[in-house]
């Protein structure tokens, strides 16, 4: 694969433990990504690094901004409306279990993975909330559903699932799937994480552990790698006016500063911006509840 050249820079300096699921608010102009295992929000405006956090009392996979304003999140309970309150308005997992990775497709419901929290096998399951909260399970049998994300047209869903190693495709019919296909896998020292789709339908794909992204054909060819300056990216979204920057999330959790520090200065649990891929992104619809 070719490796790609373009400028890395710090974003926002921070020590996630799992710093994860960010997600562009053109509305505000910010970033909304998240750190699962402290159950923080994190809202950053990347002109200055400036972030505010709200804690909440759960851990969380990911938040979406709702067109009515607010965000909804994805937690170990299920699905949370986080506006002025914190509420959880649906409980559909049980014990042992939470949200992962989570987003919303093009018609504005969100969908968020199920996993155990030992990431146990067959365990995890895919849901869909819809604009008026009811849930439905849309996939069984998952082990750790991670990055989501559909091609432009919206009529194309892929699927990680991170301790199998494979990323999925399927077509989609509103909010049902249909005609799964293995795109591709990865061996056993590639972890995939967290992906977000650009305007070619082409994937990009943070490899945990792996101190790169990856860049997958629609037809799971792998074009090409990205390296960043951090061991274990987690997830990517482009973000921006035009979204033609690509923010990567990271996490320190499990690893010593001195595994990446070539400088001294470690970057694990920050959120990079990469500049310069002659790419953007497609919008990434707001929860429609």
């Amino acid at each position: 694969m070719d490796t790609i050249a373009a400028t890395v820079r710090l974003a926002v300096r921070a020590e996630a433990r799992v710093g994860e699921g960010p997600v562009w608010d053109p509305g505000s102009g910010r970033l909304h990504w998240v750190d699962i295992l402290a159950g923080a929000v994190h809202t950053s405006d990347l002109a200055n690094g400036w972030t505010t956090t709200r804690v909440l009392p759960t851990l969380v996979g990911a938040v979406s901004p709702k067109r009515t304003g607010g965000l909804v999140a994805a937690v170990t309970e299920g699905f949370a409306d986080v506006s002025d309150e914190y509420v959880v308005r649906q409980h559909v997992l049980g014990d042992g279990i939470r949200m992962n990775d989570a987003k919303c497709d093009p018609d504005g419901r969100f969908w968020a993975g199920s996993t155990a929290m030992d990431f146990a096998a067959g365990r995890g399951a895919l849901h869909v909330l819809e604009a008026d909260w009811s849930t439905r399970v849309v996939l069984d049998g998952l082990t750790q559903p991670n990055g989501l994300g559909w091609s432009p047209d919206g009529r194309t869903f892929y699927l990680a699932d991170t301790a199998e190693r494979e990323i999925s495709a399927f077509d989609v019919f509103g909010n049902q799937l249909a005609g799964r296909r293995l795109l591709c896998s990865f061996a056993d020292s590639d972890v995939p994480d967290g992906l977000c789709v650009d305007a070619a339908g082409c994937l990009w794909v943070a490899l945990w552990g792996g101190g790169r992204l990856v860049r997958i054909a629609p037809d799971g060819r792998m074009l090409s790698t990205l390296r960043v300056p951090v061991v274990q990216p987690s997830s990517c979204a482009f973000v921006g006016p035009d979204l033609d920057l690509l923010c990567v999330t990271s996490a320190c959790e499990g690893i010593e500063p001195a595994d990446n520090a070539e400088d001294g200065t470690s970057y694990d649990g920050s959120v990079l911006i990469v500049a310069g891929l002659g790419v953007s992104g497609v919008p990434v619809a707001g929860f429609a509840g």
